[in-house]
């Protein structure tokens, strides 16, 4: 009986020979992608007209995901795939390496973004199944990246503000899961596009089956007025690092000093957190909280500043030292990107950038959406 049998009604993995490989970690999340429908939501809603890789479009992308569950970093890697019992998994037919760069190089730009429909399902299904929040909270951390490409001629491939020549992806992360990928040229500005995108990841949220309250929370890449009128629009609270400024510093000295509350740190004493109000984009004043830290004894700072200030604009209730807190737990949105660039975003494979467009998409749909669901395998149906 294949693992991906309707009538499953419990599936375990036990390893019991010393020789056992790491690959046979595949039975159970390839069994759940089988279980949402994966392969037929790629069939039913990608379609490449006459290209040379429209053909059997999701097996390949079953493949490509399979691929980067077991390590893959570029096309080749998926050769691996073709040995030992995968294709008990993946079906009679595991497609070459050099199929599926062909499917690849088929997408347009336009064509990759028919996965994102593919995702906004495949997340309902998911959610449905237990993985999501229900009515509970729900936090949408954004973020970009760039990712190191090699290629001289491949497309959209620039030097960015970190110097480094690549790609400039949106991501999007909630629960743990990637809720939205988007990809950009290398020289993109961090922000460019967020309100866009982060409405459509916000509308996912919602028609998956998230209906509790939603908040945003990212960095000063995306202070702009058009990101806080998206959440605004959506009924989303938001949580953003303010750019530093000279208004902005005005208004952190005008706090008076009984007006800061310590917070723990390492070193006694060395950070506070205080409040007051901003107004950031010409409109109604925001509640502005502010961080102050004082530089590591003995640094090159701590001779020429008393404090170092980090400060966020937020619409959200709470107090300041909570909501502080509550900020900087952004920081895990960094531990999902580790995640993809040391695995499938290692690399942009193919000169074409909807190939590329399509590669990060088929690749953030790996742990994220698979592994933790896991556990929730036989509620499924």
């Amino acid at each position: 009986m294949r693992p991906s049998s309707r009538n499953l009604d419990r599936l375990e993995v036990t390893f019991d020979d010393p020789n056992a490989v790491a690959n046979g970690g595949l039975v159970l999340p390839m069994t759940l992608a089988d279980r949402l429908g994966l392969k037929e939501l790629v069939d039913k809603n990608v379609h490449l007209g006459d290209a040379p890789g429209h053909a059997n479009v999701g097996q390949k992308a079953m493949a490509l995901v399979a691929s980067a569950l077991v390590g893959g970093d570029s096309i080749d890697d998926a050769d691996v795939l073709r040995t030992g019992r995968a294709d008990a998994l993946l079906g009679r037919w595991v497609p070459a390496p050099s199929t599926l760069g062909t499917f690849l190089r088929s997408f347009s730009w336009a064509d990759a973004r028919s996965l994102d429909k593919v995702a906004g399902e495949l997340l309902k299904r998911a959610w449905a199944a237990g993985a999501g929040p229900g009515d509970g909270p729900l936090t949408v951390d954004v973020d970009s990246s760039i990712c190191r490409a090699y290629g001289l001629k491949k497309e959209g491939v620039t030097f960015g503000y970190t110097k480094v020549r690549g790609l400039h992806p949106l991501l999007a992360t909630g629960l743990g899961q990637v809720l939205g990928v988007r990809q950009r040229g290398g020289n993109a500005h961090t922000a460019r596009g967020a309100a866009s995108f982060l409405a459509e990841v916000f509308n996912r949220v919602r028609a998956a089956g998230g209906t509790g309250p939603l908040s945003l929370r990212g960095d000063s890449g995306f202070y702009n007025r058009k990101v806080v009128g998206a959440c605004q629009k959506a009924n989303a609270r938001f949580s953003i690092t303010a750019k530093m400024s000279k208004s902005l510093r005005k208004a952190i000295d005008k706090i008076p000093e009984g007006a800061w509350a310590a917070i723990p740190y390492w070193m006694e004493g060395g950070a506070d957190v205080a409040e007051t109000t901003y107004n950031a984009f010409g409109k109604e004043p925001l509640r502005l909280i502010v961080r102050r830290v004082k530089p590591t004894p003995g640094s090159q700072l701590a001779l020429f500043e008393a404090y170092e200030y980090h400060a966020f604009v937020t619409d959200m209730e709470g107090s300041a030292v909570d909501l502080d807190a509550y900020h900087r737990a952004h920081a895990e949105v960094e531990l999902v990107i580790r995640d993809l660039k040391e695995g499938p975003w290692a690399h942009m494979p193919s000169g074409r950038f909807g190939a590329n467009a399509a590669w990060v998409r088929h690749e953030g749909a790996r742990d994220e959406q698979l592994r933790r669901l896991e556990g929730r395998l036989m509620a499924v149906t």
